[in-house]
């Protein structure tokens, strides 16, 4: 009976479509409706028995086996280098087994010039981000992640012992070691990779940076290279292990000089590198 005034409700609208003389007027038609259907079924229960039984597994087996392994060979490599091609092996495989393409755009050697200190500001919305960086940054880098994220088993060991650099959010002194390594290996040429607003959004929307986001840019007087990752967000947001395999872009925007500026211009700075990745998440997509 539902069906049947449902459908008594479509023809009375087309009805009065048709009495008010627009005869153009966009009707859904069945064919358009059954495609909205397939649209919001897409991403339905098969889609979370395939991410539960088959995706997470998968990833966390590569966690562990390739981890293991990383973890060996931090042994005989304090540097950091081995782990950071165990690192982009484990992307890849990830990357491969979640069926997301990703389109990358606005690459250029402006904006991989390692021969100057570079800072790599990224959008994070989801878990797979790091996989997507390690897969389309095509060089060696070292992140700056939050001290929450050493408690988690193997991830959080291997950031620990490939050199990436610990901050403490909630008590910045005691992370004054880490900040001064970090930016002597910047300084040296080796490019990091922030997350300004600090963690993953709980929404999809950029969340404010982090005071101070820029502090080892602007004092190694090195270049900010602006990313934006669309569409991360519904593939995996926080608080679910349901991967949504679609397409995704990574976006790269034109390098933002701090050459003169001084930790006075932190605000400066950080308002300018916000509002290139606002503008490069906003763009419309590319076909």
């Amino acid at each position: 009976m539902n069906k049947i005034a449902t459908t008594a409700e479509i023809e009375k609208e087309r009805a009065g479509l048709r009495s008010d003389g627009r005869t153009n007027a966009s009707v859904p038609t069945w064919s358009e409706e059954r495609a909205g259907a397939q649209a919001v079924n897409r991403h339905g229960w098969l889609s979370r028995l395939r991410s539960y039984f088959i995706l997470a597994p998968l990833i966390w087996a590569y966690t562990i086996i390739l981890g293991t392994l990383s973890l060996i060979c931090s042994l005989f490599d304090r540097n950091g280098r081995i782990q950071h091609r165990f690192a982009r092996l484990w992307s890849r495989l990830v990357m491969k087994t979640i069926l997301s393409p990703v389109k990358v755009t606005g690459m250029n050697n402006d904006s991989f010039d390692n021969s100057k200190p570079c800072v790599y500001a990224v959008t994070h919305a989801s878990a797979l981000d790091i996989p997507i960086l390690y897969v389309f940054l095509p060089f060696q880098f070292r992140i700056i992640f939050k001290s929450e994220l050493l408690a988690y088993p193997f991830v959080g060991w291997h950031l620990k012992r490939s050199g990436q650099v610990c901050i403490n959010q909630q008590n910045p002194a005691v992370s004054i070691g880490a900040i001064k390594s970090a930016l002597r290996s910047l300084r040296s040429g080796m490019p990091l990779v922030i997350f300004p607003e600090g963690g993953r959004t709980r929404d999809g929307q950029i969340q404010p940076f982090l005071p101070g986001a820029f502090f080892l840019a602007i004092k190694a007087q090195a270049d900010i290279v602006p990313i934006a990752l669309v569409d991360t967000f519904n593939l995996l947001p926080m608080n679910t292990y349901h991967i949504k395999c679609q397409p995704l872009e990574m976006r790269v925007g034109e390098p933002i000089s701090t050459a003169g500026l001084t930790v006075q211009d932190t605000d400066t700075v950080s308002g300018k590198v916000k509002a290139a990745i606002e503008a490069l998440h906003s763009a419309p997509r590319s076909t």
